[in-house]
Order: structure tokens, then C-alpha cells, then sequence
């Protein structure tokens, strides 16, 4: 006899077994798994708690809850996330968009007094820091580097669906490596940033299936961004700004090599967890 589930008696179900499997929040990660092949919200999901589900969605979600249980984010599980407003593809070429880095757009476009015409984002992954400031600031022209073709790609499919693609260059670049010294009057930047040990250290999902690329950097995760601080201000026009997300514990060691660089006006931040998260220099 088939069994014949209701949307809540799957979700009761689907959570029980993420629960067993170690998985954080496993009655959200339950409902977002199911609304997203319903094509629900999760608001919408509470009002169909009695319908029955039939076959053909049972066979469309339980796939999706056993990947979970793995322990694959559900970002790409469902193929997509939200970041500043836009609504972009994601997959394992490229990290997942994290509110962190969102934190980040914010805090950049407080600090452009000045509207910046041309940006940079070094190291784009899917595109989400370029597409950010494509659309806080209308008036600017962006370019964004990837040393993985891979993920360049994904930024351009991201780029092309949320119809920014006239206003964001996408370029395989490591960081500086092939741009022509030209003034930018922002560059932004989420480099890999945790140490080997780091890395090895972050849960199931990150080290699992997020690209190891983009987390792991050289010298206690300081290898990137020393570079990319090294070599911001030939391509930084006067007054322009340099913003960085790192590490929780690597500000001293940058904002001294900051101003080895010549910027004058250095800045610590943290993020919303109050974890020293964001550097900032300016010419």
C-alpha cells in the first residue's frame, strides 16, 4: 500500500531524521526543502499543513531531505540564495553568499560619500559582491575577477539573469594579475582568508562541499589579503577606498600593512556578532 502524507506529517518526518543526522534547525531545513519543491513560502506551507502529498512530490523531496542529511548545504540543494536583494544561482564552484559579506555592502555603501564610477570586486565567486554594487550605485561601471573560470561563469549567469550583466566586467584575473593599472575609486574583496587548520575545522557542510579555494589561504590565511593590500593602491584613485572581510583575528597584522602601503585613513570593523570581520584603508 502506498503511503499517503500530509505536508505536516512529511514535515514532522523529514525533520525527525535530520535531527538524527546531526543537522542544525532540522524543522527549518525541513520546510525549506519542502516548500521549495511545492513552490512554497513557508507561510504558505503552514496554510496546506493538512494536504495530502502526492507520489510524484514524495519522490521529488525525500531525494532533497537524504542530501541534506548528508549534510550538502541547502543553498545547493535548492540551487539558489538570496544576497542584498537579489535573488542569485549558487553552486559548489563558488562559496555561499553569507551575511557577513552582506554586512560588508552595507557598510561600503555608508563610506562612499563620494559615488564611486568604476569598482572593483577581486575574487567575485558567484558574483554576488560586483551585483551588489552594480545596484547600490546605478551611475558606477564594475569589474570583477576570478582566477576560476568556473566561477566566473556563475557570475556571468548571475550576472545575466539579474539583467546587470551591461554594467559588470567580468575578467580571470589572479586578484591584479592581468588587469592594466587603471584607477578605481573602490575595490572590494572577500578573499580566502582561514588558515589549513581553519578550514579543517569548520562544520560538515563548509569543509564537505564549499570549494576549498576559496576559504584556504597560505601564511595563517593572511597570504591574499597581504597581496591584495600590497598591490590596491596602483590600481585606487586618489580618495579611494579599499575594503577587505577577514579573519577574526588577523586585524593587527593588517591594518599595520595597510599603512606599510600608504594608506593614511585605516579602519577596523566588526560584523554583526561583534567579531572583528571588516578592514577598510583609504588613499
Amino acid at each position: 500500500m502506498i503511503e499517503i502524507l500530509s505536508v505536516l506529517e512529511l514535515i514532522k518526518k523529514s525533520a525527525d531524521f535530520l535531527a538524527r543526522k546531526g543537522i542544525d534547525s532540522p524543522r527549518l531545513n525541513a520546510e525549506l526543502l519542502i516548500g521549495h519543491v511545492l513552490g512554497l513560502k513557508r507561510m504558505q506551507l503552514y496554510l496546506q499543513f493538512e494536504r495530502p502529498l502526492t507520489a510524484a512530490e514524495l519522490d521529488r523531496i525525500r531525494p532533497l531531505v537524504i542530501r541534506r542529511g548528508q549534510h550538502e548545504p541547502v543553498q545547493y540543494i535548492v540551487g539558489e540564495a538570496e544576497f542584498h536583494g537579489l535573488k542569485l544561482k549558487v553552486d559548489r564552484r563558488a562559496l555561499i553568499p553569507r551575511p557577513e559579506t552582506e554586512y560588508l555592502i552595507e557598510l561600503v555603501v555608508a563610506k562612499c560619500e563620494r559615488l564611486p564610477a568604476r569598482a572593483l570586486d577581486l575574487g567575485t565567486g558567484s558574483g554576488v559582491i560586483a551585483l551588489a554594487l552594480a545596484q547600490a550605485f546605478p551611475q558606477a561601471s564594475v569589474t570583477a575577477t576570478d582566477v576560476d573560470p568556473g566561477a566566473l561563469a556563475l557570475a556571468l549567469e548571475n550576472a545575466t539573469a539579474t539583467a546587470l550583466a551591461d554594467r559588470v566586467r567580468l575578467v580571470q584575473s589572479d586578484w591584479f594579475g592581468t588587469l592594466p593599472v587603471e584607477p578605481f575609486d573602490l575595490i572590494v574583496s572577500n578573499p580566502p582568508y582561514l588558515s589549513a587548520v581553519e578550514t579543517e575545522q569548520t562544520s560538515p557542510e563548509v569543509r564537505g562541499f564549499e570549494p576549498t579555494r576559496a576559504l584556504t589561504s597560505a601564511n595563517e590565511g593572511l597570504a591574499d589579503l597581504l597581496a591584495i593590500i600590497a598591490d590596491a593602491p596602483r590600481y585606487l584613485a586618489p580618495g579611494g577606498l579599499l575594503a577587505l572581510e577577514t579573519g577574526i583575528s588577523q586585524h593587527p597584522r593588517l591594518l599595520e600593512a595597510l599603512r606599510a602601503a600608504g594608506f593614511a585613513d585605516v579602519e577596523s570593523r566588526t560584523d554583526l556578532a561583534g567579531r572583528d570581520r571588516f578592514v577598510f584603508g583609504r588613499l
